[in-house]
């Protein structure tokens, strides 16, 4: 099979702004990696890419991880990811992505244009945000722009944020990549990208790591949102392209 250079650049940009924005970069790589493979394909090269990308974050901020984050997100979020990764087999991908698109740019939208509005810190509101990221990850391939809109709202400092949202992403991750190879979708013929994306997990990591040195902490939640808004917006210009 011949490798696509340029998808492997884009997936490295994808990496990189992932790490800038703290929600993984499956968020950018599934809607960049759909024009390459079919919607299960990506799915499975989406969970191996993440492992790695996750390891290298989880290495890099290892020191700001939040406990009651990782417990009342995270645990929601592994059992959940079970039922989207199983349910993936029956739904039709394309509508639940135009579906995805149109409630990520709501959301962003909203608190890019009400900067107050705030979400209470609450046990409630951390589970919800947590089942429903894991359902999409399982479901769509991609549920941290979900856990990062949660995650925004309680004012983290962004190393805290990037450490707490890779390791609960790494348990998405393990957990989904089972699931996806029980239900078939990792193929042997898209494994000769798999140790391109390994590499570009560990470098894209670095570079992001840097380039965040650089923002300063009261930009961190703008920029995160900014990043999600145009999530929503590739997720809809490749619906509407494919439509076309």
């Amino acid at each position: 099979m011949k490798v696509s250079y340029i998808f492997l650049l884009l997936a490295l940009l994808a990496e990189i702004i992932g790490t800038i924005g703290g929600f993984g970069s499956s968020v950018f790589f599934v809607p960049i990696a759909n024009f390459y493979f079919d919607f299960y394909s990506v799915l499975g090269l989406t969970a191996i890419f993440h492992l790695s990308s996750n390891l290298s974050k989880i290495f890099l901020f290892k020191h700001g991880i939040d406990k009651f984050l990782l417990l009342y997100i995270g645990l929601p979020s592994v059992l959940f990811v079970i039922l989207g990764g199983a349910l993936s087999k029956f739904v039709d991908g394309p509508i639940l992505e135009i579906a995805l698109g149109i409630f990520l740019i709501i959301l962003s939208l909203i608190f890019l244009i009400r900067k107050k509005l705030t979400i209470s810190a609450s046990k409630q509101n951390s589970i919800i945000g947590g089942s429903l990221s894991g359902f999409t990850a399982g479901l769509l391939g991609t549920g941290g722009a979900i856990r990062g809109l949660t995650m925004a709202a309680f004012n983290l400092e962004k190393s805290v944020f990037i450490a707490t949202s890779a390791f609960i992403d790494f348990m998405i991750d393990f957990t989904r990549t089972v699931v996806y190879y029980q239900n078939g979708y990792i193929h042997s013929h898209d494994l000769v990208y798999v140790p391109f994306l390994l590499i570009i997990g560990l470098v894209g990591t670095f570079i992001g790591k840097r380039i965040l040195a650089y923002i300063p902490q009261e930009k961190f939640k703008r920029l995160a949102l900014i990043l999600i808004l145009l999530i929503g917006l590739v997720t809809l210009a490749k619906f509407l392209f494919n439509f076309q």
